[in-house]
C-alpha cells in the first residue's frame, strides 16, 4: 500500500486500504496451537472465537506468528519448522476469511513467552557464538539472520487450505515486527531505531502488499520532550523516531496503567491513560502524520479492588477518544483490547480476557463502540464516493469545455 505515510490524520482502514474497514477489535485469544492438526479439538474453539467476535461487529485480530523452540513450536530451531503447527496458522487464517476478519500477526516476542528473542540468543549460543545479553536480537548479525529467515518463511508460506500465499492473502492486514520490542541496555533508542529501519525494509523487499507496524507500546525516548507523559519507565524506543520510519505505515501504542502505575489510585490511572492517549493522537497527527492504532489495551480482574464497572470505564475511556478523533478527522483508527476468548479457552485466561458470550455490560460496550465505527466508515465511504464522483465530473466538464476551445466553440 504505497504511499501510506504521506497520509496524515486518516480513517485508518477505509482510507488506506478500501478493502478493509475501521473496526474494534481485539487481540490474543487465537493462537496456532488450536488450530494444529495436532490438537484437532482445538480447532473449534479457533472458530467459536471468531463467530463470537464477528457477532459483536469486531472484525480486526491481532495474533502470533511465532512461536519459538520446544517440540510444538513452530520454528523449534533456527530455519526448522513444525509442519502440523504452520497448519495450525493456516487454519487460523483460513477461518478469519471465513468470518471476514482481518488479522494483524506479529512476527517475534520480546518476553520469554513462546521463546522470544531470548531463545533467538540462545540458538546463536549454541553454535557458539559471543552474545552479551538478550538485546543482542537486535543487533548480532547471526541473531537478525535467524529473524530474517522467520519473516521470508512466514511471508512466503502458501496456505494449505486456501492455496494464497500469506503475502498475497487479503486477509492478512498487517504485518507487526515484534510484540513490545524493548531495548533497555541502549535507552537512546538508536539500537531500536537502526533494527526497526532494517526489518522494516526487509519485510518490505518481500512483501509490499500489506501494512507493516513495529508493535511498539508509546514510550517516549530519553531526548524527548514528551517522555514526561511516560509512566515512569524508559525502554529504549522511540514513539516518534520508531514511527517515522518510511516502511512503518501506521503507529501503535498500548495502555496498562494498572501495571504501568500499580501503585496508584483508579482516578490517577484514569488520567494518566486520558493524556497517555490524547498526546499520542496529536503526535501521530500533527508530528509522524501517519494514522494510529491502539493495538492492546485492559484492565486485569486480578487488579486489587477490581469491579466491572472499573473495567467498563476505562474501555469507555479509550473508545471515546477513539471515536471523537475519527470523527474530527484525526489519526487514531481504532482499538484492540487484550483480549477475547471462548468458552472453553480458560487456560489461556491472564485476567485481562473477555468472553463475549458471557453478555458482560463490558461486551455491549465493545459491540456498541464497533456499531459507531461501523457507521462512520459507512459515512466516510459515501463521502469518498461523492468526491470522486464530483472530480470526475469536473474533468469531463473541463474536457468539454476545452473540446469547445479546439473547434473555436462551434457545435
Amino acid at each position: 500500500m504505497k504511499g501510506v505515510s504521506l497520509l496524515a490524520g486518516l480513517f485508518l482502514l477505509l482510507l488506506l486500504a478500501p478493502r478493509y474497514h475501521v473496526e474494534a477489535g481485539w487481540g490474543g485469544g487465537v493462537h496456532q496451537d488450536q488450530g494444529a492438526e495436532l490438537y484437532p479439538s482445538q480447532r473449534s474453539k479457533v472458530s467459536s472465537a471468531f463467530r463470537d467476535a464477528s457477532s459483536h461487529g469486531l472484525f480486526v485480530a491481532r495474533t502470533w506468528a511465532f512461536s519459538d523452540g520446544g517440540s510444538n513450536a513452530l520454528q523449534y530451531s533456527p530455519g526448522s519448522y513444525n509442519e502440523q503447527t504452520f497448519r495450525g496458522l493456516d487454519f487460523v487464517i483460513s477461518e478469519a476469511r471465513r468470518y471476514r476478519i482481518r488479522l494483524i500477526l506479529s512476527l517475534a516476542n520480546n518476553y520469554d513467552t513462546f521463546g522470544g528473542k531470548k531463545q533467538y540468543v540462545q540458538w546463536a549460543r549454541n553454535q557458539g557464538q559471543y552474545v552479551a545479553s538478550d538485546d543482542g536480537f537486535f543487533t548480532h548479525s547471526v541473531v537478525k539472520g535467524y529473524y530474517k529467515n522467520h519473516i521470508k518463511t512466514v511471508l512466503t508460506r502458501v496456505n494449505t487450505i486456501t492455496g494464497v500465499a500469506y503475502k498475497d492473502d487479503p486477509t492478512i492486514f498487517a504485518w507487526e515486527l515484534m510484540n513490545e520490542p524493548r531495548c533497555q541496555s541502549d535507552l537512546s533508542g538508536s539500537t531500536i531505531q537502526g533494527w526497526i529501519t532494517e526489518m522494516a525494509a526487509y519485510v518490505k523487499s518481500i512483501d509490499s502488499n500489506h501494512l507493516l507496524e513495529a508493535g511498539l507500546e508509546g514510550f517516549y525516548g530519553s531526548s524527548s520532550p514528551h517522555k514526561r507523559f511516560n509512566p515512569g519507565l524508559e525502554i529504549g524506543t522511540d514513539f516518534i523516531a520508531n514511527n517515522e520510519i518510511p516502511n512503518i505505515d501506521f503507529a501503535t501504542i498500548h495502555s496498562y496503567p494498572d501495571q504501568w502505575l500499580s501503585n496508584a489510585d483508579e482516578q490517577s490511572q484514569l488520567a494518566f491513560l486520558s493524556n497517555w492517549l490524547g498526546v499520542h493522537i496529536r503526535d501521530a497527527r500533527n508530528v509522524i502524520r501517519k494514522p494510529l492504532l491502539i493495538t492492546e489495551f485492559g484492565k486485569s480482574w486480578k487488579d486489587p479492588g477490581f469491579s466491572i464497572y472499573q473495567r467498563d470505564t476505562l474501555f469507555k475511556t479509550v473508545y471515546s477518544k477513539i471515536y471523537w478523533s475519527a470523527r474530527t478527522g484525526g489519526s487514531a483508527a481504532g482499538g484492540l483490547f487484550w483480549q477475547l476468548l471462548s468458552q472453553g479457552m480458560d487456560s489461556y485466561g491472564d485476567g485481562y480476557q473477555i468472553v463475549m458470550s458471557e453478555g458482560t455490560s463490558t461486551a455491549q460496550i465493545i459491540t456498541q463502540q464497533s456499531r459507531q465505527l461501523r457507521y462512520l466508515g459507512k459515512l466516510y465511504a459515501r463521502l469518498r464516493n461523492i468526491a470522486r464522483l464530483n472530480k470526475a465530473k469536473a474533468v469531463r466538464e473541463e474536457q468539454s469545455r476545452a473540446a469547445g476551445r479546439g473547434n473555436g466553440g462551434r457545435n
